[in-house]
């Protein structure tokens, strides 16, 4: 893999050969920011360029006000980015007219992070659903589809039908959240912390059934989060997000085993057992590095600087670009960690 081409912004993860065949979403230098009170301006998504190829899951994860869930809500143009581009199949949809939005929206859904409140309490169950289908003209397949969608969720068609969400625990309205998505049979999910309201027994039953969806309709999926075991778990590639930024990007297992950044090694090694890691955790490990900024007045440079360890005057002068340092890791930071972790350790040992 290489960098990306110099005609447009550093997208990490691009194709070796240079072919975009299976590139199915890319974000191209993407921000988003919002008015604050005061004239100020939160700099929520900072110039952000990821590529997601299809039939992978792409997990995003980092701090709570780390930007993450905007960036998602920024894919699905809820509301339109301030700039960049959001390209899906070749086509950049922070461009189209509402209509042309509108055709294109069965192919990328959302799943929403807090289950119940994402579903309508006064509707049915199949009509929840099945809404969709009907929106599309299809009303007269909802019912042979619903039934068939509630089934591959794990959800009786027969026992659901004349009950309201308020009847259902969380972990069975995010299964009604997903079978909602599904219905119109897109090509990319975006997940917004789609099991962080869940209890832990819940998450798992909910991993697995995006896992069996993932298989049976052939889906790529974009997966935010912040518990770092999670994304773990379910993720084939992970960018790390830190004050609108992305600081590194790469394969899961070895972006954990040997992370290269310094904030992502922070991470990994300040945690006792990654199977349980959470956003309190992570917050938790940086306590002693100061807090994070504010994103209405980020620093200068890169800027993690003001919590990094390595952070020196170029740090604070210049704006770190994402590179490649080892075959399909990319880092943006002028002092990687290139040593690996269990190198370090015996070192250190020794």
């Amino acid at each position: 893999m290489t960098a990306a081409r110099t005609e447009r912004p550093a997208v990490a993860g691009a194709e070796q050969d240079g072919s975009e065949s299976d590139v199915v979403l890319r974000l191209e230098d993407l921000v988003v920011e919002f008015p604050a009170g005061g004239g100020q301006t939160v700099h929520a998504v900072s110039g952000i360029s990821l590529e997601v190829h299809r039939g992978e899951t792409l997990g995003l994860v980092g701090e709570s006000g780390c930007g993450k869930s905007t960036t998602g809500r920024a894919i699905m143009q809820l509301p339109k980015p301030t700039g960049g581009k959001v390209v899906f199949e070749g086509r950049d949809i922070t461009k189209l007219s509402a209509s042309e939005l509108r055709e294109l929206r069965p192919k990328l859904q959302m799943i929403f992070q807090d289950p119940i409140s994402s579903l309508n309490p006064r509707r049915r169950i199949p009509d929840i659903v099945g809404d969709p289908l009907v929106v599309w003209g299809r009303g007269a397949e909802k019912e042979k589809i619903v039934p068939e969608v509630l089934s591959a969720v794990g959800l009786d068609p027969a026992q659901v039908a004349d009950r309201r969400p308020h009847q259902f625990s969380g972990g069975q309205c995010q299964r009604v959240s997903i079978a909602r998505a599904l219905v119109l049979e897109p090509e990319v999910l975006i997940c917004d912390e789609p099991v962080s309201a869940l209890d832990v027994s819940v998450q798992a039953q909910i991993l697995n059934l995006l896992e069996d969806m993932k298989a049976r309709y052939g889906l790529t999926l974009v997966f935010i989060a912040h518990d770092l075991g999670v994304v773990r778990n379910i993720s084939d590639r992970v960018a790390v997000m830190y004050l609108g930024k992305i600081c590194e990007l790469g394969e899961t297992e070895a972006l954990f085993d040997d992370p290269v950044h310094p904030y992502t090694r922070l991470l990994v090694s300040s945690i006792p057992s990654m199977e349980t890691v959470t956003g309190a955790d992570i917050e938790k490990a940086d306590r002693g590095r100061g807090e994070m900024p504010s994103p209405i007045n980020p620093p200068s440079g890169c800027r993690f600087r003001t919590r990094c360890p390595l952070a020196d005057e170029r740090c604070a002068a210049e704006v770190p670009e994402m590179r490649e340092v080892r075959p399909g890791r990319y880092v943006a930071c002028h002092h990687p960690i290139l040593e690996p972790v269990g190198a370090a350790a015996a070192a250190e040992g020794a």
